[in-house]
């Protein structure tokens, strides 16, 4: 076992490893090929080899969303580095610890016109939370400065609840010297925070709901927590919360249903609402807010103001886990008032109304009925899953019937990436990794199934209505003669060529009875190889089949 002999290369290897990173994915290339052989041969690091640099970076997002942990990509020189900026933009977003390792030419290259060179230090800007250059150190400063700058990098990438980073190593030539026997011992700075009790904090906001008459929990997106989710359906018993399945949950709560105009004219805006989380799909729910006079207090994981729904004024930094025990604890003890018993007990009454339309809605063949299948089959799975969603109308169908967990790259929300993101979960975990996917979505991110680490356990349902169907349900735009070609995209497009091609199960539906057996099969047959159901739906039955929902709502009032 040997690793490369470039100084800086080293550093970072051994740093890697002592701050505990044990997963990295690799993309090709000469310049960064002494990086990739470093990762490779250290014993504590998995590494998976992906070529398209833009996959990549969404194949480490996955990974260390499935494991907590940070993650390397590493690219080579050029404009290679370019292409991980959606994945880098989305961890940026979902705080997730992404350590980007790019190669570099030496600095007295750069901008002289010799291949693959470009000026690489702030290329990803303000969506690091770090960016350090690793120059090949020629002294003990300069050994000292690395150290100290890797460190530093490391720290960055999982402080705040995590954060992508970028380190930057120039290589000199020669490339391919593989004859160090063993990593440097390097001094590993580790970085302590102090205990933090939020027991005053949630005396403090029990206090200010049982002052409200109207108060209200909405719970954005958040990482995983498994272990509150018992809180959350008591805390719910004497506060509404509002969630999507971006976040651990104990229900579906249909609230956008509830909130349509006119749909509950008796239902008043809230006057103190604690947002919990970050991001909200609902733009019902955000207008909703924004446009009352609530006043708002904030939980995040993050420092930093984050004024979401435009009242904040009280701001904790902490997570859900760390929060929602003590506010549990706290509103146990404290009695609301009786306006706000009677807001609890009218949101309760409503969404539980909604929550029976939408069992019990038979939507025509449609994605909407594919979803609500795929969701109906999932609760009776044996084994353990994960499932993951793409953005647009995949993830509003998730918030209709996934009562669960959800993935979903909704940090910035790109088309890009949702396929790769799920495939690298794959990649990490023992679960059935499910891909719930629109069809540009899929087609833009395809090169997720080119890879040769991908396994069984990976399984898609693709709903492929031939464009962007969400397009449809925006107002005014179908009145341009662009919309359908160039702002939907529309196409006549199928995966059957790019599953042959990649040794992908392929099954389509064009029925109802199609899909039903084909989910079933999606979801049973024992292979080791991915599959896929392509489900044709039509885009104009797709919006009738939630118009159909939301007017069975307004006819039971």
């Amino acid at each position: 076992m040997t690793y490369c002999n470039k100084t800086n290369i080293n550093i970072l290897t051994s740093l890697l490893v002592q701050h505990g990173v044990r997963h990295a994915v690799v993309c090709p290339g000469s310049r960064n090929a002494a990086i990739v052989h470093n990762l490779y041969t250290a014993p504590e690091i998995h590494t998976v080899a992906v070529t398209d640099e833009r996959s990549a970076g969404f194949y480490a997002l996955g990974m260390a969303q499935a494991t907590g942990s940070a993650v390397v990509v590493c690219v080579t020189s050029g404009s290679a580095l370019h292409n991980v900026m959606p994945a880098v933009a989305e961890a940026h977003y979902r705080h997730v610890p992404l350590i980007v390792v790019s190669a570099d030419r030496p600095q007295a290259w750069i901008d002289q016109y010799d291949g693959q060179t470009a000026c690489q230090p702030g290329t990803l800007g303000s969506m690091v939370a770090k960016c350090v250059q690793l120059q090949e150190p020629t002294d003990e400063e300069g050994r000292w400065y690395c150290n100290r700058i890797v460190n530093e990098a490391l720290l960055a990438a999982c402080s705040d609840g995590g954060a992508p980073v970028h380190i930057n190593v120039p290589v000199s030539e020669p490339l391919f010297d593989f004859s160090v026997t063993a990593l440097p011992q390097e001094r590993y700075i580790r970085e302590g925070l102090p205990g933090r009790d939020y027991s005053s904090w949630a005396q403090l906001t029990a206090q200010r709901m049982a002052c409200a008459k109207r108060p209200l929990i909405i719970y954005g997106r958040d990482s995983r927590h498994k272990d509150i989710a018992h809180a959350i359906g008591r805390i719910g018993k004497k506060v509404t919360v509002l969630h999507e399945a971006l976040c651990e949950h104990h229900d579906i709560t249909p609230f956008d249903m509830v909130l349509q105009q006119g749909a509950a004219p008796e239902l008043l805006p809230p006057d103190f609402v604690l947002h919990i989380g970050d991001t909200l799909v609902s733009k019902t729910l955000k207008r909703w807010i924004r446009e009352s006079e609530a006043e708002v207090w904030q939980a995040d994981a993050t420092e930093g103001v984050h004024d979401l729904l435009t009242h904040l004024t009280h701001k904790v930094t902490g997570t859900a886990a760390e929060v929602l025990p003590p506010l549990c604890e706290a509103l146990d003890k404290t009695e609301m008032s009786a306006e706000a018993e009677e807001y609890h007990s009218l949101w309760q009454q409503l969404t539980d109304r909604a929550r029976r339309l939408t069992e019990d809605y038979q939507p025509p063949f449609s994605q909407m009925a594919a979803v609500r299948y795929f969701e109906q089959q999932l609760e009776d799975m044996f084994y353990d899953w994960q499932v993951h969603y793409a953005n647009s109308s995949a993830i509003r169908l998730a918030n209709l019937f996934a009562a669960h967990y959800v993935w979903c790259n909704r940090g910035i929300n790109g088309i890009e990436g949702s396929l790769s993101t799920a495939a690298g979960h794959s990649t990490v975990t023992g679960d059935m990794v499910f891909c719930v996917i629109g069809d540009l979505s899929f087609f833009y991110d395809q090169n997720a199934l080119w890879n040769q680490h991908l396994r069984g356990n990976l399984r898609i349902l693709l709903l492929n209505n031939g464009k962007g169907g969400i397009f449809d349900t925006l107002p005014h735009l179908n009145e341009s003669p662009a919309a359908q070609q160039y702002v939907a995209a529309a196409h006549h497009t199928t995966a059957q060529g790019i599953c042959t091609q990649n040794d992908i199960g392929y099954l389509k539906a064009r029925n109802m009875e199609e899909m039903q057996t084909g989910i079933v099969t999606l979801m049973t047959a024992d292979t080791q190889r991915p599959m896929l159901i392509e489900v044709f739906t039509d885009s104009d039955t797709d919006h009738e089949a939630v118009r159909q929902l939301y007017r069975q709502w307004h006819d039971m009032k």
